[in-house]
């Protein structure tokens, strides 16, 4: 199980959540659909009590369209949703609530071939009709905190990602109007180059206003949270973190949207990380 935190923060009443993705269930993208529990896990029961034990209180968990829904336009995965369903009523007893991450960058796999979402072999309808359906299956679970819905789409070429999240958003808000839905940004998200490839997205319409623009920022030479490289020679210093979030936290505020950055972490093998993080 690989795990990122993330901590949400209520500007006006200066509440903090902290918060853990638990990643598993999107694993094995070159074996799709999979194996459960060779290419692919989902988190246990154990692992949700020791986060709640530990004080979290809202877990991120990723899937991938191609097993939550096995042919575009076609039913839910019976299995799949069940397994779904399980996660989100284990943490619901602990009083833990759930972000569904559909983890597929902007893409569908069909017979181990990527095509992008909002071309003519993945259409937007297809992304409305999964998306509706989810949000139809998981009406009634209440501790659901969002949906988000597509992590990291990048290189999107002529397809717009703009069109392709309000098609998403429409699904939903036609069956749920109650649950918060998060948007990624292109080019995986960065905040750096978020003007550049999303100002956009400040045009998305939705009809219970509860949106949420989502940020992945990482202090690494790459900006992928590899961290291949020592400190010295990644060109980071102790104001890193901040400067490349920056750009994001002034669009928010320039355009008065509700920001979220669902992924950052720092290497224990050097201290002045630590700075780095506390900085931003």
């Amino acid at each position: 199980m690989f795990l990122l935190s993330f901590v949400l923060v209520n500007a006006q009443s200066g509440q903090v959540s902290f918060g853990v993705t638990l990643c598993g269930a999107e694993f094995g993208q070159n074996n799709l659909p999979g194996i459960l529990n060779t290419n692919y896990i989902y988190p246990a029961e154990s692992e949700v009590a020791y986060f709640a034990k530990k004080g979290a209180h809202i877990i991120q968990l990723p899937v991938r369209w191609e097993r939550v829904q096995r042919t575009l336009g076609g039913p839910l995965d019976v299995r799949e949703l069940s397994l779904i369903k399980k996660f989100i009523d284990d943490c619901a007893v602990r009083d833990i609530q759930v972000t569904l991450i559909l983890q597929n960058y902007g893409r569908y796999k069909i017979n181990n071939v990527e095509y992008i979402v909002g071309s003519p072999q993945v259409t937007r309808a297809n992304y409305k009709d999964v998306w509706r359906k989810l949000a139809i299956a998981l009406k009634d679970r209440n501790n659901i905190f969002a949906f988000s819905i597509m992590s990291e789409p990048n290189h999107m070429g002529s397809y717009s990602w703009f069109e392709s999240a309000q098609q998403a958003i429409n699904g939903i808000r036609e069956v749920d109007n109650s649950k918060s839905i998060i948007v990624d940004g292109d080019n995986y998200s960065g905040p750096e180059t978020w003007v550049q490839y999303n100002d956009q997205l400040k045009y998305l319409v939705d009809p219970s206003n509860k949106l949420m623009y989502n940020a992945h920022c990482y202090f690494d030479e790459d900006r992928t949270g590899e961290y291949k490289r020592s400190y010295e020679t990644s060109g980071s210093n102790e104001m890193t973190g901040v400067n490349r979030i920056k750009p994001f936290v002034e669009w928010l505020q320039k355009n008065n949207k509700k920001g979220f950055v669902g992924e950052f972490g720092v290497p224990n093998n050097d201290s002045r990380w630590l700075t780095v993080m506390d900085n931003f």
